[in-house]
């Protein structure tokens, strides 16, 4: 969001070789002079996505206005930045960056859902790994990401955590090994016990309470439904604490509808704790229809952190021209929230990981935004991507409190202060 503005001619040849490469400046923004205009092509294809032609013509077709004229060529506000695009497309000279001023910029109103973010779950299972480090010194083991956020992982890693993908990958140095918050198999605490591998659990409580409804259910003699995503490691876990065959999958109402059970009237269901609310609901009513005397959970089995997220993002969508996610591709829960947001009216969703992936172009002329974040998605990420906003419009951010949130779980006992 700026402004480019032609060096005079000639110049290009005497600028010194620090010019001739591009300058970070501020929070996520670009910035530096080149000495060619095939860089400032670069540098937008590579910024938006979109050759430097097709920015101009765009930015023109959504009201672009002369703002002067010069030696320089016609200067015009395009869009969200100022190009002085004369000789853009052969010839030499050299071209600066500038931002654009606070007069410049374009309104945009940000509402920001509360509550978004961390959840118990995932504070518990990253403190788990930190006062593992602390305590026990580097390295520490973590099978799987802890959770699905790279940031976070990031963040471990440069902190002394080793990631591995299964237990066979890790040496006999005596170092803890933790399991991650979507829990585990059973197969893979029997295996560390039997290396005699000092082993910590992260798995989130709220999963492990699904753990144990199903072994109830089991332990009764009943037939078990899992509602959930295959692959989904906590769908793993889950499958993993019974018998191979135990569950019966259902990812689907169409699932839920051809269903065939052994004895329909001894049945039970549990479900994936990340799972869209509406979705979910539509499931449970086919199964519910089809099998009256099936035995639900004694208590929603989807959490309170995934509900919430998901009745905060409808509070706002039918306010917003589009709405951001910040969270994984991987992270089931982030995934629902665009779902949500654009079932609740905002077509326009979209799932970031960082400031830097917003598509500009995508989102257009807009003037209304929603922001949240999946649960295992932190707030300094949040921070960055109204930061990317602020340096492109003059925001105004308002908070739109759907439910106070004070659910904390334990440490385990080796780990308490």
């Amino acid at each position: 969001a700026g402004e480019i503005i032609e060096h005079p001619s000639g110049g290009a040849e005497q600028l010194p070789r620090l010019f001739h490469r591009l300058h970070r400046v501020g929070k996520g923004r670009f910035g530096g002079i080149f000495s060619n205009p095939r860089h400032l092509h670069q540098l937008i294809c590579h910024q938006f996505r979109e050759s430097l032609p097709e920015m101009i013509g765009r930015d023109l077709a959504e009201g672009g206005k002369p703002i002067r004229a010069g030696e320089g060529g016609e200067k015009r506000v395009l869009g969200h930045s100022t190009f002085c695009h004369a000789g853009l497309t052969g010839g030499r000279g050299a071209f600066m960056y500038r931002n654009m001023t606070e007069a410049e910029k374009p309104k945009l109103k940000i509402y920001l859902a509360a509550p978004r973010g961390f959840c118990a779950g995932v504070v518990r299972a990253i403190e788990i790994v930190e006062r593992a480090l602390a305590q026990y010194g580097t390295p520490v083991y973590v099978r799987h990401e802890i959770v699905h956020n790279r940031y976070v992982v990031d963040d471990l890693k440069a902190k002394g955590a080793i990631f591995v993908d299964e237990l066979s990958e890790i040496p006999d140095d005596g170092q803890p090994v933790i399991f991650s918050a979507h829990g585990v198999a059973k197969s893979v605490p029997e295996e560390a016990r039997a290396r005699k591998l000092f082993h910590l659990d992260a798995t989130c409580p709220l999963v492990t309470k699904v753990h144990m409804e199903a072994e109830r259910h089991y332990a009764d003699g009943l037939e078990l439904i899992l509602i959930g995503h295959s692959g989904h490691p906590e769908v793993i876990g889950t499958m993993g604490q019974l018998p191979q065959g135990s569950f019966t999958l259902i990812e689907t109402v169409a699932d839920a509808e051809s269903f065939t059970p052994r004895n329909p009237e001894r049945l039970a269901f549990t479900t994936q704790t990340t799972l869209s609310v509406d979705d979910t609901r539509e499931i449970v009513e086919t199964l519910q229809r089809r099998f009256p005397k099936m035995e639900a959970p004694h208590k929603e089995d989807i959490c309170y952190a995934t509900t919430n997220r998901q009745e905060a993002v409808k509070m706002i969508a039918p306010d917003c021209d589009a709405l951001i996610v910040v969270g994984a591709p991987n992270s089931s829960n982030s995934l629902r929230l665009v779902e949500t947001a654009a079932r609740a009216g905002t077509a326009n969703s979209f799932l970031v990981q960082r400031a830097a992936e917003i598509d500009w172009a995508r989102l257009g002329q807009i003037k209304s935004l929603g922001i949240t974040a999946g649960a295992s998605a932190p707030e300094v990420l949040v921070d960055e991507v109204i930061e990317a906003f602020r340096a492109r419009f003059d925001i105004e951010v308002k908070t739109i409190v759907m439910r106070q949130e004070n659910v904390s779980f334990k440490l385990p006992k080796g780990l308490r202060a």
